[in-house]
């Protein structure tokens, strides 16, 4: 019989986790799987244990929510050679677990994590160094994602981050900055920008969805650029979450690309799967292809 790992967060999902913990590992037992269970202690302990006890296991699961998923991957792309990744989805808006079509009920995502489920090789990105599953983002609504109360995204689920985040736009200000993208240069006033491998992030589509494939070796970019007009700025955050086919004012960027660089006269603040990612004067974001297996519902 193989070993599996399974890290969990016992309170995603308003401790939902453990609710379905004895129903998830009887999946698991029957999956023909010898199963080690670890709980996380506190922020980080994921990423801890992915790393130091990852190579001895045949299989890592994850249960939890993005940041959860998120952590394990940092842990576990330290490694030579990273056994495959399974998620069961726990969280508030679970981004990931769409892009990856894993049901929302945790026995039916517990068995294609353990079984069902197929192994392909996925995209990972690094900001500065950090491993990132599926977006980095500066400028505007982006400290929404750690800021928004717990109980509030628990409640409202993606919606939270739309209130919050319409709330923060007095205080918003621009970034001028250079990008620069695969041999290409870009210099503008920037009111937010996001580097993306998913098909959802804040529980909705990102633009040119149908473009996104998670092995490609590319992130989907998009800035949204210093508005002349009120109306301007609505109609690119109206495209900018998929409220209008297009974009008329000009704000918005889009394009694909491997590696880019940021820079900024004053230190940008960047979140990475919904976290602090830290703040940096130049900011560097790489594609790592095919760096993990992780499994999804074909």
């Amino acid at each position: 019989m193989n070993k599996l790992l399974f890290i969990f967060n016992p309170t995603s999902g308003t401790g939902q986790v453990k609710t379905a913990l004895a129903q998830v590992l009887d999946v698991f037992t029957k999956a023909g799987w010898i199963t080690t269970s670890y709980p996380t202690q506190c922020k980080g302990d994921a990423a801890r244990t992915a790393r130091e006890l990852g190579s001895q296991f045949d299989r890592i699961i994850c249960a939890g929510g993005d940041g959860t998923l998120s952590e394990v991957v940092s842990g576990l792309v330290e490694l030579k050679n990273p056994p495959p990744l399974g998620y069961i989805p726990f969280g508030s808006t679970n981004d990931c677990a769409t892009t990856l079509r894993l049901p929302r009920k945790p026995r039916e995502a517990a068995l294609v994590a353990s079984g069902t489920g197929v192994a392909v090789p996925t995209d990972i990105g690094r900001l500065n160094n950090k491993p990132f599953v599926y977006v980095s983002a500066f400028g505007a609504f982006t400290r929404v994602a750690y800021d928004t109360p717990q109980d509030l995204k628990n409640t409202f689920g993606h919606l939270a981050y739309i209130f919050a985040g319409i709330a923060s736009l007095p205080t918003i200000a621009p970034y001028h900055m250079k990008v620069e993208y695969d041999g290409q240069i870009l210099e503008d006033d920037f009111y937010f920008g996001m580097v993306s491998n998913s098909q959802s992030i804040g529980g909705m589509k990102p633009p040119k969805v149908e473009q996104v494939v998670l092995d490609d070796g590319l992130f989907e970019v998009t800035l949204v650029k210093k508005p002349l007009s009120l109306t301007d700025l609505t109609d690119g955050l109206q495209a900018l979450v998929n409220l209008s086919p297009a974009d008329r004012s000009g704000v918005l960027v889009q394009f694909q690309a491997s590696r880019l660089t940021f820079t900024c006269d004053q230190p940008i603040p960047w979140t990475i799967d919904g976290e602090f990612g830290g703040s940096q004067l130049v900011s560097q974001v790489v594609n790592c292809q095919k760096a993990l297996q992780i499994i999804r519902n074909e």
